[in-house]
């Protein structure tokens, strides 16, 4: 470990008996069990809500989750004399979710509704000043601002002399991609999903923002949920969208594994015919073909990373199983107009 990481850790108010590097953070090693020194670029505000969030979990719900912890001067962001941002918090001996193991995919599935039970946003005592951030967006206007940013990434490669495999790649799949978004959107524009929105917000339900498997350790006595970073007021189901998504783009959208998330989360938290809608249109977004897409704009032309093309590539070559698996679970058929 580096002088000024062990200098921000001595700015806790804890004995540290070891420290082993992972990638981007540090484990430590207390008597008051393991932690993960980790750089950070929320502010102290956010880390203040995320601790208000996951303490409940942790004492009113019984969730293993990675709770922030106070340095001795009560701050939880630590500043080295760098000028690097620390936060330290709980962690636990356990290994990452497994996606070839379906059973731990599915009880991701239940412990996912269980903490959709739990994430309501509410005041605490004593913490007036605190609220909690809602979304800036509402789904309709999402699809669009990713609508009119892969129209602007085709604006620019269509002006480009030089183009490269995938920029080709790219125009050559474009219509298909881009009439399929503007589908999706204008099924969301008609779906109620603003009514879904709205109650989410009055209602002040809260989502993780990142779950997939990187977030989830599988322990001896259950499942931690970690990283909430972006946790916010949301549609809570987004969480799984996000997590349906990931999980059947490497599983090649496996109706039967598919079938088998929905049922599990549903047996801890009930969803209406308006959610299960949302999620099957949310699915049906061509989510993969804008993000490599919007990425690729903001990255270094001159450089072309392989895997751009590969996950462009899947987007595209996955377009039909996915389909089957929406018209399937969700009785969504893309190909109709409504």
């Amino acid at each position: 470990m580096r002088d000024y990481e062990l200098e921000v850790l001595e700015q806790y108010d804890m004995e540290v008996k070891g420290t082993r590097k992972i990638r981007g953070a540090f484990f430590c090693d207390t008597y008051e069990g393991t932690m993960i020194l980790k750089e950070t670029k929320i502010s102290e505000r956010r880390a203040a809500l995320m601790y208000i969030i996951l303490t409940r979990l942790e004492l009113e719900s019984g969730m293993n989750v990675d709770t922030p912890v106070f340095s001795r001067d009560g701050a939880l962001v630590v500043t080295s004399r760098e000028g690097r941002k620390y936060m330290l918090k709980k962690w636990f001996s356990g290994r990452e979710c497994d996606l070839k193991r379906e059973s731990e995919i599915v009880g991701a599935a239940e412990t996912l509704a269980r903490l959709h039970r739990e994430l309501q946003w509410s005041v605490p005592p004593g913490c007036d000043g605190v609220t909690c951030p809602a979304a800036q967006r509402n789904p309709v206007e999402e699809m669009q601002r990713h609508n009119r940013e892969m129209k602007k990434v085709r604006s620019f490669i269509r002006n480009r002399v030089a183009k490269n495999e995938f920029e080709y790649l790219y125009l050559e799949n474009f219509e298909k991609m881009y009439g399929l978004a503007e589908r999706v959107t204008r099924r969301m524009e008609e779906s109620g999903s603003m009514e879904l929105f709205d109650r989410s917000i009055y209602e002040k339900q809260m989502v993780h923002g990142d779950y997939n498997y990187h977030n989830l350790m599988m322990l001896s006595e259950g499942t931690a949920v970690t990283n909430f970073e972006h946790a916010r007021i949301d549609i809570q189901v987004l969480d799984l969208c996000y997590f349906l998504r990931k999980v059947m783009e490497k599983c090649h959208w496996k109706q039967k594994l598919g079938r088998e998330i929905l049922l599990a989360y549903e047996e801890g938290r009930h969803l209406d015919e308006l959610e299960r809608y949302y999620i099957g249109l949310c699915l049906a977004y061509p989510e993969k073909f804008w993000k490599t897409a919007s990425s690729y704009a903001r990255s270094n032309k001159a450089w072309l990373p392989e895997k751009s093309v590969e996950k462009l590539q899947t987007a595209v070559r996955q377009s039909d199983e996915k389909e089957a698996f929406l018209e399937s679970l969700f009785d969504i058929d893309l190909k109709k107009e409504i």
